[in-house]
């Protein structure tokens, strides 16, 4: 693997940081196919984790729909989302490397609160970056981080979002590479990153892909998964790949998807840009200067996408369509009333997307991958609610 998907990817970071990028490259070409690693990591998901998620049918849903939804229960491992997949696996890693520290990154919380419930149940430290806007509506994650042991920096410059956090991240792991591993949260960033976090939330489509089958006797006509950075759609996207047959979507995020308003669709409204690393598409100004990004959800609230989506985008072997902020709200209640799961907002992005395009797939079998569940975003949904004069 040279670290590019087509022509998208590479590791264009200041010189400081090839060093620890070089070591981690190589010890995950030296532990990750070791059969104890497998055997200890295996074990973690298993026992602590709670994997295999479930695959579960939505009759009342499919029903209104015309269309037979099973979703990927990512919402039900242990720390609410499928960012636990890859926390458990680097933190691991950390600990095959002799380091002691971890650090990361977080937007809606949740891979903070992997990391952290990682880097406790396998003795090491954590520090977790959050922008300042991402702190403020999603407290309780906060909560959460501080409530496992980890530290807590609250970046304050730039949009205070999810890519100013992975600036801050970056500066600290350069000054801190000896004893401290970057635990990445997404598909995204310089090489080895994206391979490495799409390696660990490849679990997700090789489990559902083996349940669909147990289930239906035969793979879906659809997979849709949402995509910020993009490593729960990657993560369940690899083990269909090969399947021309299954129509793979990505769904972005619209924001208001008034024109001129801002979004997170980068890949939609994108260029090729350089960003934290890596070369894929990218929302930019005329000048290249990297725009603001705007998603009612705050973990699809990133500006870039990971190169492997990007490359995938470009072959077209999967499709990337967005979703409105008001799409994702009323398919998060739609879901929640008629099935009694309340999805993440980041997920409802995908769940918005079958459900605007049911009358097209009639009759279609659709495997949407439920990345968390969305007790983290209640404030958010009550108030969106409040605003357009409905209630919960």
């Amino acid at each position: 693997m040279n670290g590019y998907f087509g022509q998208f990817g590479g590791r264009f970071v200041p010189e400081l940081l090839m060093p620890p990028l070089v070591e981690l490259e190589h010890s995950s070409a030296k532990f990750l196919n070791r059969s104890d690693f497998k055997e200890e990591l295996s074990e973690l998901l298993t026992d602590y984790a709670g994997r295999a998620t479930p695959l579960t049918f939505c009759p009342a849903f499919s029903a209104e729909l015309g269309v037979k939804v099973f979703l990927k229960r990512e919402d039900l491992l242990h720390t609410g989302a499928h960012k636990v997949n890859n926390t458990l696996g680097q933190a691991l890693l950390a600990k095959k490397m002799s380091k002691k520290n971890l650090i990361a990154e977080t937007g809606a919380g949740q891979h903070g609160v992997a990391t952290a419930a990682a880097a406790a149940r396998l003795g090491l430290s954590a520090k977790i970056f959050m922008g300042a806007v991402d702190v403020e509506r999603q407290r309780a994650n906060v909560d959460r981080m501080n409530l496992l042991g980890a530290e807590v920096v609250v970046v304050s410059n730039g949009t205070q979002t999810l890519k100013d956090a992975i600036n801050e991240t970056l500066r600290y792991w350069i000054a801190h590479q000896d004893d401290t591993l970057y635990c990445f949260g997404t598909a995204a960033g310089p090489h080895p990153f994206p391979e490495l976090v799409a390696h660990f939330q490849s679990v997700i489509g090789l489990e559902a892909r083996d349940q669909i089958l147990k289930k239906t006797g035969t793979l879906p006509d659809y997979v849709v998964a949402a995509v910020g950075g993009g490593s729960n759609a990657i993560g369940i996207f690899r083990h269909f790949l090969n399947n021309q047959e299954v129509c793979l979507i990505g769904v972005e995020a619209a924001g208001t998807g008034e024109p001129g308003c801002y979004n997170s669709a980068s890949i939609n409204l994108g260029r090729p840009g350089v960003l934290h690393g890596q070369l894929s598409m990218l929302l930019q100004d005329e000048a290249g200067q990297v725009l603001p990004s705007h998603s009612i959800s705050a973990g699809l609230d990133y500006p870039g996408v990971g190169p492997e989506h990007a490359h995938l985008a470009a072959i077209g072997r999967v499709r990337y369509e967005m979703a409105a902020d008001a799409d994702a709200l009323n398919a998060c209640c739609l879901l929640s009333r008629a099935e009694g799961i309340i999805p993440a907002l980041e997920s409802s992005h995908a769940l918005a997307w079958v459900i605007k395009r049911a009358p097209e797939i009639q009759g279609r079998t659709v495997l949407i991958c439920l990345s968390g569940r969305g007790d983290k975003d209640l404030d958010i949904i009550k108030n969106a609610l409040t605003e357009r004069g409905l209630k919960l």
